[in-house]
Order: C-alpha cells, then sequence, then structure tokens
C-alpha cells in the first residue's frame, strides 16, 4: 500500500460510492424524462411559422399560416422554415443544458465530464 494511504476501516466506502452513483444515474433519467415532456415554441416571419420542440430535441409540430402557401414563394417558405426549427432547436439545447447542468458539473468536478 502507498505510504500515507489511509483506506477506511470496513471498505464501506465502496458501497456508498457505488450507491451514490445510483441515485446520480436515477436523478438523471428522470431529468432526460422531464425533458421529453417540456417544449419550446420559436417563429419565423413575424408568427408565419412556428415550431415545437421537445426538450429532448424531437420535433412535435409544424404550424404555417395559409396565406403564406398561397404566396406561391417556395423559397421564402423554406426559408421561414428553416428559421424556426433552427431557433427551436437551438431553444431545446439550451433547455436541455439548464436542466442537466447540474450533472455535467458533477461529472466535470470528478474528472469525467467535458
Amino acid at each position: 500500500m502507498a505510504k500515507g494511504y489511509n483506506a477506511p476501516a470496513g471498505g464501506k466506502s465502496g458501497g456508498s460510492m457505488m450507491a451514490q452513483i445510483a441515485k446520480l444515474q436515477e436523478q438523471m433519467a428522470k431529468a432526460q424524462d422531464e425533458l421529453a415532456t417540456e417544449s419550446v415554441t420559436e417563429s419565423a416571419g413575424g408568427g408565419a411559422v412556428s415550431v415545437r420542440m421537445s426538450g429532448d430535441q424531437q420535433v412535435l409540430e409544424v404550424h404555417i399560416e395559409p396565406d403564406l402557401l398561397t404566396s406561391g414563394d417556395t423559397e421564402m417558405v423554406q426559408d421561414l422554415v428553416l428559421t424556426a426549427v433552427n431557433k427551436a432547436l437551438a431553444s431545446a439545447k439550451a433547455l436541455s443544458e439548464n436542466k442537466m447542468a447540474p450533472f455535467t458539473n458533477l461529472l466535470s468536478g470528478m474528472g469525467m465530464g467535458r
């Protein structure tokens, strides 16, 4: 054994650490489940196109105002859909990062994160 190493008597720290890891995994799974039920909505073109996305980054709904479709400007509609999807994706990522930040910070403090 290395000099200066003080192993805890009874060897209980390993079991305690495993219990803490199991609890952390459970909390992370719960946070991920919650993300799947939360959503963000972003729009483009003054609300002509809106996209609702879940916190786990699944597109739930795309709404396009009917007047926009009758304009015949396909390229503009495509650009607005693209913009709304990208904004919703950015918001969903931010939501996820905020929800998972306590776990990310804890893991990085243990040398396991980013």
